[in-house]
């Protein structure tokens, strides 16, 4: 049974991004709401319910920058793989690398899937609209 409303988390530094992916998400009618954290260190917390986030709601999905202030991108996704609560919790990279390392590094590390940042808004629509359309439609959560 579906829940009537999703929680991602959107883990991104730069508010220009924040801004336009939480835009594209009110556009599509995506029905979340997102949370944000501006770096590894805060997602952690908002994932693992500490500090600040005490009262965090359960995430069911969550959209991870590479390039982060305080923690990388990809020693978050090992933090998350590695606890229990979050393990299956699936994550979307969405990163402006493309390159092949960071990528081959982000599956070896059990990444849901890596999508390259879209340079123009038109892009960026069409990237939330897919990822609303599989991941908040069609897949079956493990949350």
């Amino acid at each position: 049974m579906k829940k009537l409303r999703l929680e991602v988390l959107l883990v991104e530094d730069n508010p220009a991004d924040v801004r336009l992916i939480g835009d594209a998400f009110e556009e599509i009618h995506a029905n979340h709401h997102l949370n944000v954290a501006a770096d590894g260190e805060d997602a952690l917390d908002f994932l693992f319910r500490r500090g600040a986030h005490i009262n965090a709601p359960e995430i069911d999905l969550v959209l991870l920058d590479l390039n982060l202030p305080v923690m990388n991108g990809h020693s978050v996704l090992q933090e998350i793989r590695a606890n229990p609560e979050t393990a299956l919790t699936p994550v979307v990279v969405l990163s402006s690398s493309n390159a092949r390392k960071d990528v081959q590094k982000a599956y070896a590390l059990h990444a849901n899937g890596y999508i390259k940042k879209p340079r123009d808004l038109d892009g960026i629509f069409r990237a939330m609209d897919s990822l609303r359309t599989f991941w908040l439609e069609l897949a079956e959560l493990p949350s």
